[in-house]
């Protein structure tokens, strides 16, 4: 069964282990979304480093309806804010990539755009701050290929990628966060669906299958499946060719 406690206090003390190896004195920088995975993120770095060590950046792009779950999760946890709206970067890019294209770009690459924007920008506020970029991707998300490669699939350090959407949800609770956050529907921002819609199957049934490896619907069983093998490549480091030399 699984110990929300006991995992919460092994990833705290996983993040303090990390930056004593890898940016002692560092800063942690995460994007804030407003959902379950970047405020436990930010609740699990701020507890292990203290909120002083915590950067939380909100990135609209033009208006973003729920922002203020994003502030109302800053404001619980006191941290250090900064609040960066990517819609005139947006425009601008795709207005010169499409002029360049001679026609609209797909719709697959507008909603990629966003993402990879965002990351550009918490390095670049990382950088200046002496930082180092949390990746607030769950294994529910990694499993299925569900982020944007060098987007939201970035980061220098992952605490919850080993870790289900069911399991992240236990240890919000844990944390004592806002319900209303932790157990918010789960949705991309971008194309206006859940989660669970863009991908046809629940995270529940998803996380019993990577849990048990059992999935009773056989069709379900097969989109997973597809899903985790032809997504397998954003977790790997770039593959490179060997000369033999």
């Amino acid at each position: 069964m699984f110990d929300a406690v006991k995992v919460k206090d092994a990833c705290v003390q996983w993040i303090r282990d990390w930056f004593e190896q890898n940016g002692p004195g560092c800063n942690a920088v995460l994007g804030i979304s407003g959902g379950k995975d970047s405020s436990v993120c930010a609740a699990l770095c701020a507890e292990a480093l203290g909120k002083d060590r915590v950067i939380g950046v909100t990135m609209p792009n033009g208006v973003q309806p729920d922002i203020n779950d994003s502030f109302h999760l800053i404001d619980h946890l006191g941290i250090r804010r900064y609040n960066v709206n990517i819609g005139s970067a947006f425009e601008a890019l795709m207005a010169e990539v499409e002029s360049e294209l001679g026609h609209e770009a797909s719709r697959q690459t507008r909603i990629n755009m966003a993402p990879r924007l965002r990351m550009t920008t918490l390095y670049a506020i990382s950088q200046s701050n002496n930082g180092r970029v949390v990746n607030t991707c769950n294994l529910s998300e990694d499993w299925v290929g569900y982020s944007t490669r060098y987007g939201d699939a970035a980061g220098d350090f992952s605490p919850l990628g080993g870790l289900t959407v069911q399991e992240v949800v236990a240890i919000g609770k844990v944390l004592s966060l806002p319900l209303e956050l932790v157990e918010k529907a789960p949705s991309d921002g971008l194309t206006g669906l859940t989660d669970e819609d863009n991908l046809g199957f629940t995270y529940a049934v998803l996380d019993k299958y990577i849990r048990t490896g059992v999935c009773e619907d056989p069709d379900t069983k097969a989109r997973i499946d597809h899903k985790h093998v032809t997504n397998l490549f954003k977790l790997k480091p770039i593959p490179h060719f060997e000369p033999g030399i």
